[in-house]
């Protein structure tokens, strides 16, 4: 910028008598940048004027010129956008605003400080300066405030190197060159002359000068001697100053070093010491007391804090500290190895007291027969409870702080506790479930005395459990019907023609009273305390194994479980973890921990959930509805309460056991349906599949009230439905004895009655098909069983319809020989009143042989017979007005003789 600068004041501002005092290199904000200058410059005559001037460099060439000029004074605003941050855009307030962006913030700093320092000293004008800061807008000094304007030394601030060759005159300057030329009076008109008298003077001064120095030589010696003399002293002070500020400074140092040593030995003292008072809680502290497990869990965590603590560089070298550190070792293994010990002994001592309880349970309940214990039995098995555990938990909870601690200082006796908790509660559990749902299989087969006496005898191993029920449930080898006795077991077992429990054809041919809604009611209870109890154990177990492991805070930890066996179940169904999943070295968060260890205390859950699900579908197959249910509705609970929990993934995987069972009994009864047979000898009536689908349909509506599995029921529907429709027409196609037109009209209309008073919304396309099919074949079987009442009528009629439609005219008709008004004659004659109404009285009689009571329908089919006879008597009429007018021929009865025929006969009947 300083060789732009000489350049610009050499070529441009020298030949116009001008001065360069401030510059900035800029470009117009917003355009393309196209560099040029602005030059603050006054000029060296008087009166001085003050310019800003833009130069640029031309295009043909490396030199510059000056492409436009503005006067300072008619500048009114000078805008720097931003006081407080760097921004190199400024406006420049002329006749218009001209924005301009700097190379930089500081270029552009400087020439607004100029532009201000020139206004101060020149033009003294009112000059808006906008967003600038304080700091550039610097006051004159007073001295030159004094000076009037223009007669000041220098620009403050601007460009001194161009104002060094060129200074002003002050007033006494120019007063003592006025009187000077006074004194000789051809200072004027002879200059020379005046020159070289004022160099004459100044030889002569000169002169004065070097004699008065040379005169006073001795004195400026004795001077001279002096002041080396005072700096021999000031030298000396100088090295005594030295000597004092070495001494300080190392004082300094010193003092420093002893602060740091200072801090960093209180460091130690007070984040690497440990009481006496926790070092005796460590080593001997009682963990069997409260006060005695607080003290220890606070040594234990300022046991942790010094461990843990950031030593600074070079600490871990001190004696001191590695003797503290082996302290704190040593410290952490004695009570880590304490404190295994002592939960050892908790978990053998605890869980061995609660085997030894239900172990008096059980052999209360398990005597030999003919010990008078039917009370302890009755009392036993009317409470279908599981163990709680709280007690336990609320005694393990007081150390779930140490084995945190544990966890955090001796990971391999942490995951030794865990593994040996985990082996003691899972064959608690596997006892306490095994017992449970032994109690909940009994009660399901039913308290009778003989069961009584086998529930007595009663191995624990499942298979000894199904050959008990299975001996229970009769030579069949399943439960029929209900079971709230055991003589109904016996009978229902015992008749062979059975094969499927409660099945749609059984029910159509069993009454009310033997389906024992009430047997059905006591095992859906049953299925839900079973369900109830299981939801709180497994929840119960779960929490506190998160609380007391505590494996809830950190993401990713490594599981503290040996590798657990896979099992199979006396059914051959294995358990739910799959074997690689347990041969990992790390899990990806705690829950999978806690799921792993739920799996492996409760193993058998899933087992004999399966069994009493099999057991109960043996019982009654309609069983499977109510578990649908009760399953659904747990699954959605644990789902909401935690998806990923161990009883969320447990009883999902039962429900899709229990919903394959659903699945099973839908199909079963759509296999019997399909396998029906009917007697050829009587008539068919209602088939027992219908009356069996409205009850399944009514059982079904009371069980899935509210049920959020609602679509596997509205799904069965559909199947069951459809295959009723199928199989109602195979039986119809297949009877001999009673009418198609019969069995599909009764039972149609009973299939409608049914859904129509349920209205089954999924069953309404169903509904109206049911309907149209009842409809339909009333009217065929109307029609076919009404036949032709008046059958030579009839056939007179149908030859005259064809000659009509041969082409003869109606009125024509009467002269054919064959169709004149004598043969009509003749033909109504052989139909009296008489003969009509007892023809109809044995059709009457038909019809009420075809149709079964249950339904009630015979008098619906009379009333359609009529309106049938009635249609066919105007049709006649029409006819014989149509075709022998004039005649005068009419039937031997009427309308009204119709009506009152058919209202005698029913009544008659």
């Amino acid at each position: 910028m300083t060789a732009i600068k000489h350049a610009l004041q050499r070529d441009i501002f020298t030949p116009n008598d001008e001065r360069l005092l401030g510059i900035v290199n800029v470009c117009k904000a917003g355009k393309k940048k196209k560099n040029c200058f602005l030059c603050a410059t006054v000029t060296t005559e008087r009166p001085v004027q003050v310019k800003v001037v833009k130069v640029k460099k031309s295009d043909k060439g490396d030199f510059y010129k000056r492409q436009q000029t503005w006067e300072l004074r008619d500048l009114t605003e000078v805008d720097a956008k931003d006081a407080s941050k760097e921004n190199p855009e400024f406006d420049l307030h002329f006749e218009k605003v001209y924005r301009w962006v700097a190379s930089s913030t500081a270029e552009k700093n400087s020439f607004i400080s100029c532009i201000w320092k020139l206004n101060q000293r020149y033009l003294r004008k009112k000059l808006e300066f906008v967003n600038v800061s304080s700091q550039l807008l610097e006051e004159l000094p007073k001295a030159e405030e004094s000076v009037p304007s223009g007669e000041s030394q220098s620009v403050a601030g601007g460009d001194e190197d161009a104002l060094d060759d060129y200074q002003e005159l002050s007033t006494r300057e120019e007063q003592d060159i006025e009187s000077m030329m006074e004194m000789c009076e051809y200072a004027i008109s002879n200059a020379e002359a005046f020159a070289e008298q004022l160099s004459r003077e100044l030889q002569v001064l000169d002169g004065a000068n070097i004699q008065s120095i040379m005169a006073s030589e001795k004195q400026v010696n004795i001077l001279m001697q002096l002041l080396d003399e005072a700096l021999e002293m000031l030298q000396s002070v100088k090295e005594q100053m030295d000597q004092i500020s070495q001494s300080n400074r190392l004082i300094q140092i010193s003092n420093t070093n002893n602060g740091k040593l200072l801090d960093e030995i209180q460091f130690l003292v007070n984040y690497m010491d440990l009481s006496k008072g926790h070092i005796r809680a460590l080593q001997e502290g009682d963990l069997t007391s409260p006060k005695g497990i607080e003290a220890c869990i606070n040594a234990s965590e300022a046991l942790l804090q010094c461990m843990n603590v950031a030593l600074r560089p070079g600490h871990d070298k001190l004696m001191a500290v590695k003797q503290q550190q082996h302290l704190f070792a040593e410290l952490r293994d004695t009570f880590a190895r304490r404190l295994t010990n002592h939960l050892n002994n908790v978990f053998v001592h605890q869980v061995t007291g609660l085997f030894l309880d239900v172990f008096l349970i059980v052999s209360l309940v398990c005597v030999p027969q003919g010990h008078d214990q039917s009370s302890t039995l009755s009392q036993h098995t009317a409470e279908l409870t599981l163990p709680k555990h709280s007690p336990l938990h609320r005694d393990l909870l007081r150390y779930a702080k140490l084995m945190e601690w544990l966890k955090n200082t001796h990971r391999e006796k942490y995951e030794g506790l865990s593994r040996t908790y985990v082996d003691y509660m899972s064959r608690l559990y596997e006892r306490e479930i095994k017992d449970f749902f032994e109690v909940a299989k009994i009660k399901m087969a039913g308290t009778t005395k003989e069961a009584k006496g086998k529930f007595a005898t009663l191995p624990r191993k499942e298979s000894a459990l199904k050959q008990e029920t299975e001996s229970l449930h009769g030579s069949s080898g399943k439960l029929t019907g209900s079971t709230s006795s055991l003589n109904k077991l016996t009978v229902q077992g015992s008749n062979s023609r059975r094969s499927q429990s409660s099945s749609l054809l059984d029910m159509g041919n069993m009454s009310a009273s033997d389906l024992d809604v009430a047997d059905r009611t006591k095992f859906d209870k049953i299925f839900e305390q079973v369900l109830s109890e299981l939801e709180p154990l497994c929840l119960a177990e779960q929490d506190f194994i998160s609380k007391f492991f505590k494996l809830q805070q950190h993401p990713t930890i490594s599981p503290p479980l040996a590798q657990p066996e896979t099992e199979e179940s006396d059914g051959g169904t294995p358990s739910r973890i799959p074997p690689q999943a347990e041969h990992r070295h790390s899990l990806s968060s705690e829950k999978d921990i806690v799921r792993l260890m739920m799996n492996k205390i409760f193993q058998s859950i899933e087992t004999e959930l399966n069994s009493l699900i099999a057991l109960g579908d043996k019982i009654d197959s309609f069983n499977s509805l109510y578990m649908l249910v009760k399953m659904s509705h747990h699954v959605w609970t644990a789902e909401n309460v935690d998806p990923a929990s161990y009883l969320s993934t447990t009883l999902g995987n039962v429900l899709v056991t229990v919903k394959r069972n659903f699945d099973k009994c839908i199909s079963g009864q759509i296999r019997q349906m399909e396998e029906v047979k009917i007697s050829k000898k009587s008539k068919v009536g209602i088939l027992p599949f219908v009356t069996g689908f409205e009850e399944f349909a009514e059982l079904a509506e009371t069980i899935f009230r509210n049920a959020e599995r609602r679509g596997d029921l509205d799904k069965a529907y559909v199947k069951l439905i459809r295959a009723v429709f199928m199989n109602v027409e195979k039986v119809a196609n297949e009877s001999q004895k009673t009418p198609r037109d019969v069995v599909m009209m009764e039972n149609f209309h009973h299939i409608f009655s049914t859904l129509s008073r349920l209205k089954i919304s999924c069953l309404d396309a169903e509904r109206r098909e049911a309907k149209h099919k009842y409809t339909d074949h009333r009217q065929s079987y109307v029609i076919n069983s009404l036949g032709q009442p008046l059958e030579k009528l009839n056939h007179f009629f149908e030859g005259v319809e064809a000659r009509v439609a041969q082409g003869v005219r109606e009125e024509e008709v009467s002269y054919q020989l064959a169709f004149n008004k004598q043969e009509l004659r003749k033909v109504i004659k052989e139909y009296p009143g008489k003969e009509v109404k007892k023809g109809l009285d044995n059709l009457y009689k038909k019809v009420d042989k075809h149709l079964c009571e249950e339904e009630s329908l015979l008098q619906v089919v009379w009333h359609s017979m009529q309106d049938e006879f009635i249609r066919q008597y105007k049709h006649f009429e029409d006819l014989i007005g149509r075709c022998y007018p004039g005649s005068g021929i009419t039937m031997e009865f009427t309308i009204q003789d119709m009506l009152e025929y058919f209202s005698s006969i029913a009544q008659s009947h």
